[in-house]
């Protein structure tokens, strides 16, 4: 399917933005002047600069114009004001999302039950059923940009088991750190598997610069798309100098990028998975928001020089999510409901948030 030209013109002017070609603080063409350069309308254009905006790269600036304020020397930066930390409520609260329509669900099951029979009652694969590892590849490629093979796909009975699963196969002899506040039981998790994370303050940009240059860890866990409890979504600036630092001394980002998918944004953030350029990036998410929390189904994606190291020390544990309930979510991926599903609540949110 062909891209929108407004999708194809806003990633043109952010590689310009991330080479440097419009370096932070200069002014943007205005949005006829990019429409007769580019052949293209000015809605079009104005509807690219939006999407600059939305994800931060520029800012609009009455009667003066579109400027980038996309820096790639944030490091510098150490007069930022933290976050006081709120008190964190039992589970993750954000905007009002309707819930995944009951009748689809119920149908969805009768035909499994009808049409595998006694395949709901047979063991999976450690990593996870490969038809929904396959679903899960394909979906991701479509929604997110994420092109990966099933193989680096691991299936979990949700986020917090996954978070075990990942300290077992990085070790317990690195560094880890943490975004603060943050969702308590990552943190709960990683002291339960006798790691202490240093706590990286939150800014209203994302983690406080210096902060992340002068931690030890090696191993970052982040959420740049809303943070729980704060409702912080890290600039552009900030979330390339997440990938700077992953990069510098090959340390590892853990993204988590739960709810993602009900961004009210015409187009959802490119996940730090998709931004990376050396596989420094091991991608996490669930099924508890976009379906119902009642289904202990989440997932994370390795890059591929992590899948060997993963078989080598988790690969022997047993799938934690039942045949059934993957069999079940494989035919929402496959007959095209589950994303119908997420397009009408990002619809519903946007028409709440006046957009």
């Amino acid at each position: 399917m062909a891209r929108p030209a407004y999708e194809t013109l806003y990633e043109k002017i952010r590689r310009e933005i991330v080479s440097g070609d419009y370096p932070c603080g200069s002014r943007l063409p205005g949005k006829r002047a990019l429409a007769e350069r580019s052949g293209v309308s000015v809605i079009t254009a104005a509807h690219a600069l939006e999407l600059l905006a939305e994800e931060g790269y520029i800012e609009s600036r009455e009667r003066s114009g579109n400027y980038v304020i996309y820096s790639p020397t944030d490091r510098f930066r150490a007069q930022e004001a933290v976050l006081d930390p709120p008190v964190l409520p039992d589970a993750p609260v954000s905007a009002e999302v309707d819930g995944f329509p009951f009748s689809v669900l119920a149908r969805t099951m009768r035909r499994v039950l009808t049409e595998q029979e006694g395949n709901i009652l047979q063991k999976t694969p450690g990593q996870g059923a490969l038809f929904f590892r396959q679903a899960l590849s394909r979906y991701l490629a479509r929604s997110q940009g994420i092109h990966a093979d099933p193989d680096q796909i691991v299936i979990g009975a949700g986020a917090e088991y996954l978070y075990g699963l990942i300290v077992d196969v990085l070790g317990r002899d690195r560094a880890w750190a943490i975004e603060y506040p943050s969702y308590e039981k990552i943190e709960q998790v990683y002291t339960a598997r006798g790691i202490t994370p240093e706590r990286l303050p939150l800014t209203r940009e994302g983690l406080r610069s210096d902060a992340l240059w002068n931690c030890d860890a090696s191993v970052l866990h982040v959420s740049p798309y809303r943070s729980y409890p704060t409702g912080v979504t890290a600039s552009a600036s900030r979330r390339a100098e997440y990938l700077r630092w992953a990069e510098e001394k090959n340390r590892l980002l853990i993204e988590d990028d739960f709810e993602s998918e009900f961004s009210i944004q015409r187009k959802p953030m490119d996940p730090l998975f998709v931004l990376s350029a050396r596989e420094n990036v091991i991608y996490l998410n669930t099924f508890s928001r976009t379906l119902s929390p009642a289904f202990r189904v989440g997932y994370m994606v390795l890059p591929k020089r992590l899948v060997p190291l993963y078989r080598e020390r988790a690969g022997f544990y047993s799938c934690t999510v039942p045949a059934f309930e993957q069999y079940v979510l494989t035919e929402l991926i496959n007959s095209g409901d589950f994303e119908r599903h997420i397009r009408r609540v990002r619809r519903s949110l946007r028409a709440a948030a006046g957009d």
